[in-house]
């Protein structure tokens, strides 16, 4: 007998929320080390609020949220909070009832920029890492470093001369601008729409885009990212931000290995590298000069080793612009890129948890 399609609606729901979500679900381990890691942030998101005043978004669920725009490759936050509204697996893992009313996508985005505003994302990463069933999976020995082109929140438009003179664009909201026979560069020009950004190519006969770096530092025994960061783009960039990121694992009785391309493969980095007890495991760059890196460590088998591994940190900068959506920046400014990027960086270690847990047990 043909079934009839009858649509019935009740009034109470008796199934809870809980009992929704299947037990082998992946967001069920990501959920319990991220509730573990924000319970640990209680007081550095007491100092971001005042004692008194109506009650904001709890910031817990802000960053639960935040994740899972990272995770399902959600485009925009009106789109996210649309999302938390009818999904009721979002409801669960940012701690909504059924019944509990969504916010709107301003007052989101309005309580979204506090967060900004402190360190959040970097002190949610180093705790994630802190816990001990995590932080069995990482080496403490051998690390890769690198460095990735992010495209900034404005026009190739927007970058003017800095007092101001040259031809004005064409009228309208987005006027034409034609920049042919000029020559600009970041020391005459800046962009009106983010000052920060700065106008890089990535290699010979690329196009030049106003665009930042995010930077990010790897263990080599399973893949975590450990550290991250954004700067201005720059030539230098990549070697400063690997001194940074590698400096709270340095200088120790045993030394460590930092694995890089050729990029790195410079006489100063390295040697800067050495004074802090750390073995230089980068590419030779051999392209018409003589590599900093010799046979006192290309000789060892930990060097090819350190070759082969080190390519992995191209998998976490591709999942953060294809599926945590970096391609293009969301925000405008180096604070909000910095949070942004390691926010992403901290989601790429969650996505790939539940996986080692598993193997690890």
């Amino acid at each position: 007998m043909r079934g009839k399609d009858e649509v019935r609606g009740s009034l109470f729901s008796y199934v809870d929320l809980e009992q929704r979500i299947r037990r082998d679900h992946p967001l069920r381990t990501i959920r319990a080390i991220v509730n573990a890691a924000l319970a640990d942030m209680s007081a550095e998101f007491d100092a971001l609020y005042p004692p008194t005043g109506r009650d904001s978004i709890p910031p817990e669920r802000l960053l639960r949220a935040l994740l899972l725009q990272a995770f399902y490759s959600i485009r925009s936050e009106r789109q996210l909070v649309e999302r938390i509204d009818f999904d009721l697996l979002f409801r669960w893992f940012v701690g909504l009832g059924v019944d509990d009313p969504v916010w709107d996508a301003t007052t989101f985005t309005k309580n979204r920029d506090r967060l900004l505003a402190g360190e959040v994302a970097a002190r949610f990463l180093a705790i994630v890492l802190a816990q001990p069933r995590v932080r069995t999976l990482l080496s403490t020995e051998h690390f890769s470093v690198d460095g990735t082109l992010l495209e900034a929140w404005a026009s190739t438009k927007s970058f003017r001369h800095k007092d101001g003179s040259g031809p004005p664009p064409d009228a309208g909201r987005n006027g034409e601008q034609d920049f042919r026979g000029q020559k600009r560069s970041n020391d005459t020009h800046a962009s009106t729409t983010d000052p920060d950004a700065k106008l890089f190519r990535k290699g010979p006969g690329k196009e030049a885009r106003l665009c930042f770096m995010g930077h990010a530092l790897m263990e080599n025994r399973n893949g975590l990212i450990v550290g991250a960061v954004a700067t201005r783009a720059s030539g230098h960039a990549e070697r400063l931000a690997a001194l940074h990121l590698i400096a709270p694992h340095a200088d120790r009785p045993n030394p460590v290995t930092l694995g890089a391309d050729k990029g790195f493969d410079a006489r100063d980095f390295v040697a800067e590298l050495r004074d802090v007890n750390v073995t230089p495991h980068l590419a030779q760059n051999t392209s018409g000069r003589r590599s900093a890196i010799d046979g006192r460590t290309t000789r060892h088998p930990g060097y090819a080793v350190s070759q082969r591994i080190r390519k992995r940190i191209e998998e976490a900068f591709g999942w953060a612009k294809t599926v945590a959506g970096l391609r293009k920046a969301r925000h405008r400014g180096l604070p909000k890129i910095d949070w942004q990027f390691t926010l992403a960086m901290a989601a790429y270690n969650l996505v790939r948890l539940p996986r080692l847990l598993g193997a690890a047990a």
